[in-house]
């Protein structure tokens, strides 16, 4: 499953973005989806989470109360709305589906991943 992340961009503190995840090629709509983000020298932190159904979400918490994870299995994308970043928010964030449908913030469930989007938060 090659999943495909778009959406980054450079943006000022206090604004959002809205990224897409999808695949053209093969449904993840049974999947649960993630998102992680990465810096240089740090180790891919968990941001947030959806299960396959949309029913169960899970979000980082310094992330809780800005960002939105969503799904729209009939179109085979996921979502991730962003509000209010900091320019702490600032990584490569990629996207992932997990070998499960039930959601998770562990990184050894997430064995399908896409190329990541980088979004920077200027101050």
């Amino acid at each position: 499953v090659q999943l495909q992340a778009s959406g980054g961009g450079l943006v000022q503190a206090g604004g959002s973005l809205r990224l897409t995840c999808a695949n053209s090629r093969r449904t993840f709509s049974n999947n649960a989806v993630a998102w992680f983000r990465q810096t240089p020298g740090k180790e891919r932190e968990f941001v947030a989470a959806i299960s396959w159904n949309g029913g169960s979400t899970n979000y980082l918490d310094s992330v809780k109360d800005r960002f939105t994870i969503s799904r729209d299995r009939a179109q085979n994308k996921v979502y991730l709305q962003m509000s209010t970043l900091k320019p702490e928010d600032t990584a490569i964030y990629f996207c992932a589906a997990s070998r499960w449908s039930a959601v998770s913030n562990n990184l050894s469930d997430y064995p399908y991943w896409g190329q990541g989007t980088q979004v920077t938060v200027s101050s």
